[in-house]
C-alpha cells in the first residue's frame, strides 16, 4: 500500500502520490472508470482536480468514472483549485464562491477536503479571501485550505485575513526544474544558481508546515516535454537507468523517488492518465534513494555544485 505523509497542520493522512486529473477528459468512459479505480487499488486515493481542466468537464468525467455516492466519498480525499480566469486570476469573494458551487456540483459531492488558490492574483485583498474562506469553511463546504505557485510574502499577505492554516502550496519541481533547491545549495555564490526566483519557498513551507505538492515531476521548462528517454538529457538519463536497474524498477520511478528522498516530505502531483505509469509512480514510494544517489541524479541534470 502507498505510503502517506501528514498534510501540513493538518491531522489528515494523504498519500505521496496526488492523482492530477487535469487530463481524464482524454479518455473515453470505460477507460476513465478503469483509471480510477487502478489508482485506488494502488492506495493513491488523493485526487487533485481545478475548475479550468477540461472547462470544468474533467471533474464531471471523474464523478462519472468513479461513481460518487456517499460511500465512495468516504474512502477518498478530493482537492481543487480555483482563481484562473480568461485572461486573468480572480480572487474576489464572489468568484472564489462562484467556483466552489460549480466544482461541488461537478464532482457531485457537499464538500472538498481542500482548496487551493491557483494562481496569484495581482488584486487580491486577503480580507476578500478571509471572508470567502469563512464562509466555506463554517458551512463545511470546504475543510482545508491552500495555495498553488505562491511564494512566502504572498502567503504572509494573505495570512493577513485568512484564519485557517493553509496547508499547501503546490509547485513546480522535478530534477530539471529545481530552482528552488539550487539556491539553497548555492546560497552566498556569485554563480546564476543562487539567484532566488522563488523567494526561499522550500525553507518557507518546512518551517510553516505547508505541504509542497510538486507539479509537472516528469517535466522539463514549461511544459516544454518529459526529460526522460530524452536526448538532451543523455548523462541524466544514463544515471536514471543504472540505479532502476538497481533497484528493479522503471525510470519513472526513480525520478519520482528524487523527489519524495527529500526531507520536505512532498507530495508528487502526477498528471499522467496510463495506468502502467500511473503504477510506476506509486511504487516510489517504496525506494528510498541513497544521499549519494540523490545528488548524483542532481548532478546528472545540470545542477551544479559550488
Amino acid at each position: 500500500m502507498l505510503r502517506t505523509i501528514k498534510l501540513g497542520s493538518t491531522n489528515l493522512d494523504v498519500p505521496v502520490i496526488a492523482v492530477g486529473c487535469m487530463r481524464i477528459n482524454s479518455l473515453d468512459k470505460a477507460e476513465a472508470k478503469q483509471f480510477v479505480k487502478t489508482a485506488l487499488d494502488l492506495g493513491a486515493n488523493f485526487f487533485d482536480h481545478a475548475d479550468i481542466y477540461g472547462g470544468g468537464t474533467c471533474e464531471e468525467i471523474f464523478a462519472e468514472a468513479i461513481g460518487m455516492n456517499d460511500d465512495v466519498r468516504e474512502k477518498v480525499i478530493l482537492q481543487s483549485k480555483c482563481g484562473i480566469r480568461k485572461g486573468m486570476y480572480d480572487f474576489s469573494k464572489d468568484y472564489i464562491l462562484e467556483s466552489v458551487e460549480g466544482i461541488l456540483k461537478r464532482l457531485q459531492t457537499d464538500y472538498l477536503d481542500v482548496l487551493l488558490l491557483h494562481r496569484p492574483d495581482a488584486l487580491a485583498e486577503p480580507e476578500e479571501v478571509g471572508e470567502a474562506f469563512d464562509k466555506l469553511h463554517s458551512s463545511g463546504k470546504v475543510r482545508h485550505f491552500g495555495v498553488s505557485n505562491h511564494k512566502p510574502l504572498q502567503i504572509k499577505l494573505l495570512k493577513k485575513a485568512v484564519k485557517q492554516p493553509l496547508v499547501a502550496n503546490q509547485l513546480q519541481l522535478s530534477l530539471t526544474n529545481a530552482t528552488m533547491i539550487s539556491s539553497g545549495i548555492n546560497a552566498n555564490m556569485e554563480n546564476d544558481r543562487a539567484l532566488d526566483r522563488d523567494g526561499g519557498v522550500l525553507d518557507y513551507c518546512r518551517l510553516h508546515d505547508i505541504t509542497i505538492q510538486t507539479w509537472s515531476p516528469l517535466q522539463h521548462g514549461f511544459f516544454a516535454g518529459v526529460f526522460l528517454n530524452n536526448d538532451k538529457f543523455p548523462e541524466l538519463n544514463q544515471k536514471i537507468d543504472k540505479l532502476a536497474e538497481k533497484y528493479q524498477v522503471n525510470n519513472t520511478t526513480i525520478a519520482i523517488a528524487w523527489l519524495l528522498r527529500h526531507p520536505a516530505k512532498m507530495q508528487v502531483v502526477i498528471g499522467t492518465t496510463n495506468t502502467g505509469r500511473l503504477k510506476d509512480c506509486c511504487r516510489a514510494g517504496n525506494v528510498h534513494l541513497t544521499r549519494e544517489e540523490w545528488y548524483e541524479l542532481y548532478r546528472a541534470a545540470g545542477n551544479t555544485l559550488p
